[in-house]
């Protein structure tokens, strides 16, 4: 489609590098973490090629979205096919459900009915900027999630995020590398990160090259980056 004038090729070239320069900005914001990153991150919508979306064949752009994870707090309003959990962090995040939708209560099996205001729940689905597709709802989580939490540095707007490490952080650890994992193994890396540093949203689970994961939280000041050893076991954070 360039070959046909100069002229045309040049537009051509200009509007791309516009689109080129909107898409990264957007993404760069979605990867930041904070409100602002939970807000925007809707408009993220697989813009990019249908290959990187998460679950794709040959899936491997860390940040794509939206993904699975997930958030824990307590439940504030409940409606026909929705309801809104406050994380101990001050983030309100809507929780959109489905038929397919499982629900448990502590252990056990449970229904919708089981969604009530002030229970606390752990959500597990794909995260939509502060939105949450629920493919699993546990009541009354048995794993400490909604507790106050001690280490979390909630979100402040105009505050700069901190800047502190706590435990291990892979060496060679780079923000935005690695793939973006689902299913069984991101409900597991998101509960036990959830555990750990409740509060914030887990927008994505990436699987790192040393087969460890990074557990990537938003709506917070810190801690941004949490990471999980293959026996999902919280080792670090930053």
């Amino acid at each position: 489609m360039f070959s046909r004038k100069i002229t045309r090729s040049i537009a051509a070239g200009t509007a791309a590098l516009a689109v080129a320069a909107g898409t990264y900005g957007i993404i760069s914001a979605t990867a930041s973490g904070g409100s602002a990153a939970a807000r925007t991150a809707p408009t993220t919508r697989f813009r990019s090629n249908p290959a990187s979306r998460p679950g794709a064949a040959g899936a491997s752009n860390a940040r794509s979205g939206p993904a699975s994870g997930g958030t824990a707090g307590t439940v504030s309003n409940v409606s026909t096919s929705a309801f809104i959990v406050s994380t101990s962090a001050g983030q309100q995040v809507t929780v959109d459900e489905a038929s397919s939708t499982n629900y448990e209560q502590g252990t056990r099996s449970s229904s919708a009915s089981a969604i009530k205001t002030g229970k606390p729940v752990l959500v597990l689905g794909t995260t939509d900027g502060t939105t949450i597709r629920a493919v699993q709802v546990i009541v009354q989580p048995t794993r400490a999630t909604s507790a106050t939490p001690t280490a979390v540095i909630p979100f402040q707007r105009g505050a700069p995020s901190t800047s502190k490490q706590i435990g291990q952080i892979p060496a060679d650890y780079r923000q935005g590398s690695g793939t973006i994992v689902g299913g069984t193994t991101a409900n597991e890396a998101t509960e036990a990160a959830l555990a750990a540093y409740p509060g914030g949203i887990v927008d994505r689970v990436v699987k790192l090259s040393n087969n460890e994961y990074e557990v990537h939280n938003i709506g917070v000041n810190w801690p941004h980056h949490i990471f999980v050893a293959k026996n999902f076991k919280v080792i670090g954070a930053e």
